[in-house]
């Protein structure tokens, strides 16, 4: 009859405690043990996904007054203007070609964000660093120890509400439909999402060797902040076909688009710090094109459309 009791009070209390409180009492696994792939790092994440999800929903309600507005302001004037008009008249979209500069073969760049409103983002972030719930930093090729998985397919993402209206809101909005325009051979390898971010520092993580994506489409963004200087960590890109490496810098907010299969590679940071947001395209069951194909004729309302396929589950790291 005690023990029964007993058991019954311990099973109150757990209910009682809040999914925050429980998040933040939890140890992130080592790094050691994330470089080893360990069983362990596994489980951590499968055991605790609804717990943490539930802590990032409290952790918003509990800093609501405090945490910047996440909306379409955040990107650039003339970007936001175009792809606007875009979605309610498809034929329009040659203003949003034209904001975009082939600045490497099969390479684009933009000012995405608007570096004015490139604080608010930060910000948002440095709140989210400081939640102490576990994030899973992101580990492909390389484990980038200040980074973050942020989709929801992703173990340990960031499962705040409104960060993910807006993450959804950028892929459904802007990428999908930019990367159709910019490469109509991936589309219909375009159905899933897939993000992360990653920060660059000298002396600790510093830079990534030469590699290509498992995506169809790669949308790289810089968050640093205007005056937030660093030197090194500049883009190479390889073109396959003559051999040549283009070597690009990031300013505030602006970005880079590329198909997945153009390698790339980011240069060691000598000083300072580089963040930026990383977002994939692909397929169902992480399809992506093998080659370079001549792509069926789309029409710009085609492409300025919602895939009606399902999100599944599948994620490369």
């Amino acid at each position: 009859m005690n023990n029964t009791a007993v058991s019954t009070n311990l099973s109150t209390s757990s209910l009682s405690t809040p999914s925050l409180a429980k998040a933040r009492a939890l140890a992130l696994p080592s790094r050691d043990a994330m470089l080893a792939r360990a069983p362990t790092v596994q489980a951590f994440w499968d055991d605790n996904r609804e717990l943490f999800t539930s802590a990032w929903q409290e952790w918003q309600q509990t800093e609501q007054s405090t945490l910047p507005v996440l909306t379409d302001d955040l990107f650039d004037n003339k970007l936001r203007a175009a792809v606007n008009q875009a979605w309610q008249t498809p034929v329009t979209e040659s203003e949003v070609k034209n904001l975009w500069q082939e600045v490497a073969p099969g390479v684009y760049q933009t000012q995405f964000f608007n570096p004015e409103r490139l604080a608010e983002l930060r910000d948002y972030f440095t709140q989210v660093a400081d939640a102490g719930i576990p994030l899973r930093p992101p580990y492909g090729i390389a484990l980038n120890r200040f980074g973050a998985m942020l989709d929801e397919r992703s173990e340990g993402y960031l499962a705040a509400p409104s960060f993910q209206a807006f993450y959804q809101e950028l892929m459904n909005s802007y990428m999908r439909p930019i990367a159709r325009m910019l490469f109509p051979d991936i589309t219909g390898y375009d159905t899933q999402t897939f993000g992360f971010s990653i920060q660059y520092q000298a002396g600790v993580d510093t830079s990534l060797r030469l590699h290509t994506d498992a995506s169809a489409a790669t949308l790289n963004i810089n968050m640093n902040l205007p005056g937030e200087e660093f030197t090194g960590s500049e883009v190479d890109f390889y073109d396959r076909q003559t051999g040549a490496i283009k070597r690009l810098s990031f300013a505030p907010g602006t970005a880079l688009i590329h198909r997945g299969s153009v390698a790339h590679a980011a240069q060691p940071i000598k000083s300072g710090q580089r963040s930026n947001l990383v977002f994939w395209l692909y397929g169902d069951r992480m399809q992506i094109p093998r080659n370079i194909m001549p792509a069926e004729a789309l029409s710009a309302e085609e492409r300025w459309t919602m895939p009606k396929t399902a999100k599944d589950s599948f994620a490369p790291f």
